[in-house]
């Protein structure tokens, strides 16, 4: 008989055994997460010198778009601006990209996460080039710092509700809606415009997970059956359903 108390420790070896599996099932945001890490640790061990070069180098701003269109494209997508926000950032991967990736598979979401980026980076630029070239921001915004991976990740949030089920995915979508429109409707800045474009971007990427499970979450029905102590047989008209009653076996004939 076990002891009252008493607690089933937890192995280390299964503890690592089960890091291991997660790490593996998504292999592509832990790669990324991974090249992030390293380069937040060249940012944090830079002067002030060479790390405003490094921001300004590896940018998509107008300027470096202008110059170096692919490369600016690609290499901004893999840096973060402070990298003591770096954590927060392991926490999002987890929370959306590994997720993603997980269920609608390493292709389906890189192509998503990349769509996003490249499209939110283009549209949001073009705008802020509209507003110089009207003289509603100064030209010094062609050389500003853009860079980060907050675009995948608004992909990867629109992407994602199509694994929450309805009823729960008009509520998630309209957070997320809210999250990264508000800002954009109070005055936002460019940045805040391609939030919006990636979280289009990937809620119109859901086609790419057709077919593929939901969670599965209780419906609110039986929440608040379960809420008022009530069984989730529990009838619309206030009654309990009848039990079916048993089939009885035939008899057989005894020859």
């Amino acid at each position: 008989m076990p002891r009252c108390g008493y607690r089933r420790r937890v192995r280390p070896e299964r503890l690592c055994g089960a890091v291991r599996a997660w790490v593996v099932s998504a292999p592509g945001t832990h790669i990324y997460l991974l090249i992030i890490g390293v380069t937040s640790l060249v940012v944090a061990s830079a002067s002030e010198g060479l790390e405003a070069f490094l921001l300004h180098r590896t940018s998509s701003n107008i300027h470096q778009l202008h110059r170096h269109p692919v490369q600016s494209l690609f290499i901004s997508g893999f840096w973060i601006e402070t990298p003591s926000s770096f954590l927060l950032y392991v926490v999002l991967f987890e929370v959306l990209h590994a997720n993603v990736e997980r269920w609608a598979g390493t292709a389906r979401w890189l192509f998503t996460v990349a769509l996003a980026h490249v499209a939110a980076t283009l549209i949001s630029q073009e705008i802020l080039l509209q507003a110089i070239e009207s003289h509603s921001a100064p030209r010094s915004m062609k050389h500003v710092v853009d860079i980060g991976v907050s675009y995948g990740l608004a992909g990867s949030t629109g992407l994602l509700a199509y694994r929450v089920p309805r009823p729960w995915r008009w509520p998630y979508v309209a957070g997320a809606v809210a999250f990264f429109g508000v800002p954009l409707l109070a005055g936002g800045t460019f940045t805040d415009t391609g939030h919006a474009v990636a979280l289009c971007l990937g809620l119109a990427c859901g086609p790419l997970t057709r077919g593929r499970p939901v969670w599965g979450l209780p419906r609110p029905r039986a929440l608040l059956a379960a809420a008022a102590g009530r069984d989730p047989a529990f009838s619309r008209t206030g009654r309990t359903a009848a039990p079916a009653p048993p089939r009885s076996r035939p008899r057989r004939s005894r020859r």
